[in-house]
């Protein structure tokens, strides 16, 4: 059977850590492109993670690149590329210089692979899965944002912590924008199937929540000259294992959105079902008034946002 391929554009940590957790699952040949003024960084990770084969038993192919043609006819693209946030910069700061990169990036990409799904990571996520699928001239489904699995991933980590139980028990579900806007649902949200509203209170629930929030920033303050990029990397992988597989996972996603939730044509946080044709069904959820509100709030701020790119 043919193996999938998968490119992954920026070898900074975000991508070299995806080309790590892709091959560790042998999703498929990975290649990881950079700019040519990095020549040799790409090549050098991808060199240094094929040696780590033999060790960990992953039978993949891993090809490190500074052009494009390196990465025609691939399944999946993940796109990382972009300024990483610094203390004190907001995700919004990188509009202007991150619409120019993905941009560029985006049209290098489809014309070697006009038949891929492309995963975007670089920030603000949801501004720039649009400008992402403007460039592109893919249809929606074939263009999708990573911050859900990620602010899941982070809200499942502080209520395991909370109630010192196994993440793998906790199921969650959040809406909206990444960032500040994102819309935690804590009455979908459950520990083994029970309601989290029956093991945690009102207050510490909503503590936890603001910590997702700015649990990206609590990571940008700790690195200093850095930002997060286990997790996110890991989130994104998920999200191509189950393209690739075929598995029909249910996952928030940034995805475009329509009459779904009244968003009006823009990519935001929601529960999708990501197959080989990507996003192969959204799932809209009843919302309280307040979570209406919340939702309605952060889908503002995403058209903020993209109104102000120039694409």
């Amino acid at each position: 059977m043919k193996r999938a391929k998968i490119s992954i554009i920026g070898a900074g940590n975000v991508g070299a850590t995806a080309a790590h957790w892709a091959a560790a699952k042998e999703l498929g040949d990975v290649v990881l492109v950079d700019v040519p003024q990095i020549d040799g960084v790409p090549q050098g990770k991808s060199l240094d993670l094929s040696q780590a084969a033999p060790i960990e038993g992953y039978d993949v192919r891993l090809t490190g690149a500074t052009s494009y043609e390196a990465t025609a006819n691939s399944d999946v693209v993940i796109i990382t590329a972009g300024l990483a946030r610094k203390p004190g910069m907001s995700r919004d700061d990188l509009l202007i210089k991150n619409t120019e990169i993905v941009k560029s990036v985006t049209q290098q990409v489809v014309k070697y692979s006009p038949k891929s799904i492309l995963l975007v990571v670089s920030n603000p996520l949801d501004a720039m899965v649009y400008v992402a699928y403007k460039a592109s001239g893919f249809e929606p489904q074939r263009v999708i944002g990573m911050a859900g699995v990620l602010d899941t991933a982070r809200y499942r980590c502080f209520i395991a912590a909370e109630l010192d139980v196994s993440v793998e028990d906790i199921q969650a579900l959040l809406l909206g924008g990444h960032g500040d806007d994102m819309v935690p649902l804590p009455r979908y949200t459950s520990v083994a199937g029970i309601p989290l509203p029956e093991l945690l209170s009102e207050e510490k629930i909503q503590a936890i929540v603001k910590r997702t929030r700015s649990g990206g920033a609590e990571i940008v303050n700790f690195l200093k000259t850095g930002s997060a990029y286990y997790a996110p990397s890991a989130a994104v992988v998920q999200m191509a294992e189950s393209i690739i597989k075929d598995k029909k996972r249910v996952l928030p996603c940034a995805a475009y959105c329509d009459k779904q939730y009244g968003v009006g044509g823009y990519f935001v946080g929601v529960p999708v079902k990501l197959g080989s044709q990507g996003v192969e069904q959204i799932i809209e959820v009843p919302l309280t008034t307040d979570e209406k509100k919340l939702m309605d709030a952060s889908v503002d701020h995403v058209r903020q946002l993209v109104a102000t790119i120039q694409i």
